[in-house]
Order: C-alpha cells, then sequence, then structure tokens
C-alpha cells in the first residue's frame, strides 16, 4: 500500500513539472522581441524616405525633389505616404498633436521657432532643408538648433501600421539627384532670364 501510494505522489510531481507548453513559449519569446524591434510605422518609413534627398538644394517655397525649404520636405515626405500637410511652417505646428522632448519618436515634426520645421529621426538627430545655399542634411539637436527648439508634433496617422499604406498607395520613385539638380538649375535659368528682360524693358 504504501509502495503504491509513493509511486502515485511520484507521478503527480513530475506532471506538475512539466515544461510549458511551446505556445506558450512562443507567446512571451515574441512579446520580448516586440519590445526590442520598433514598430513598422508609417512615420518610420517618412524618416526612410526623407533621407534619399539628402544633398538636394533649398529652395523657398519649393516642395519637389528639384528643391525644397524646409515645409516644404516635410510636406513632400508625408504626401508619398498620403497624408496632407500644409505648406507652411505655423501650418504644420496646427496640424497635430504636440508633444515632449522625452516622448519624441522618428517621423515627429521638430520646430524651432516658428520659422523653421525637420523630421526627427532618432538618437538626437533631425533631417531638414537648412537654408539658402544649403542643401538638405542631417543634423543634431544638440549642435546649435538646440537654443532655438520650440516644440515637436506628432502627425495624426502617422503612427499606423506601414502595412496599411503599402499596396493602397501609388508608391511614386525615388528621387534622381541629379535630374533633380538639372531642374532646379533649368528653373533658375529661366526664372532669371525672365527678370533680367522684364527689367530691359
Amino acid at each position: 500500500m504504501l509502495r503504491l501510494l509513493s509511486i502515485i505522489v511520484c507521478s503527480a510531481c513530475l506532471l506538475s513539472a512539466r515544461p510549458a507548453p511551446a505556445a506558450m513559449l512562443g507567446a512571451s519569446s515574441s512579446s520580448r522581441l516586440g519590445d526590442r524591434n520598433p514598430p513598422a510605422t508609417i512615420a518610420r518609413a517618412a524618416v526612410r524616405f526623407a533621407l534619399h534627398f539628402r544633398g538636394v538644394p533649398y529652395v523657398w517655397g519649393a516642395s519637389s525633389p528639384a528643391g525644397f525649404d524646409c515645409s516644404g520636405l516635410t510636406r513632400y515626405v508625408y504626401a508619398h505616404f498620403g497624408i496632407t500637410l500644409p505648406h507652411s511652417t505655423y501650418g504644420q505646428w496646427a496640424a497635430g498633436r504636440h508633444i515632449r522632448r522625452s516622448q519624441l519618436r522618428p517621423g515627429d515634426l521638430v520646430f524651432f521657432g516658428m520659422g523653421h520645421v525637420g523630421l526627427w529621426l532618432g538618437h538626437g538627430r533631425f533631417v531638414h532643408a537648412p537654408h539658402t545655399g544649403q542643401v538638405v542634411s542631417v543634423e543634431r539637436l544638440a549642435n546649435s538648433y538646440a537654443a532655438s527648439y520650440s516644440g515637436a508634433v506628432r502627425i495624426p496617422g502617422s503612427q499606423r501600421h506601414e502595412a496599411q499604406w503599402l499596396g493602397s498607395a501609388p508608391r511614386s520613385p525615388l528621387p534622381n539627384h541629379r535630374g533633380a539638380r538639372a531642374s532646379y538649375s533649368w528653373s533658375l535659368n529661366r526664372l532669371l532670364r525672365s527678370r533680367y528682360a522684364r527689367t530691359a524693358e
């Protein structure tokens, strides 16, 4: 009798110590993996897209791969993903929810006074079209821009998963900087010629 009782107790101990089901292990591993890998949002896709325009010249009032001003760059980038922004820093400042600097995510708009805007990349950096004579480039917020930093805006719809945009909106081709610069030079020469003609009259 005692021997039979000991066998039953041992069997119960072995059953209670069996490994957790694979599904449970998989769920916990996936959860940890999800914490390490950021979600594939439209905002992160916008950041990758914006970086293709590094080297494009600053052109006041422009919003195309031939040239950008600061709000023209952010407007063009988000328009590629079906999100419409006004072509002004004031309009973009009012276009979404204001967030603290500690809450910045890639794809948020960062503002410097009310006269300049860039696209936050993460790790202390942002991409922007600086001013006349410069080109689209990446800057560190800790540099000279830190003193004029005035806030950030998260654009509505930018945190949706990228899959919601893929396949539903047409992809525009990546910029050809050589062609863009040629177009910019042609436009600038045409503008100068027209101004000279009006002056001569």
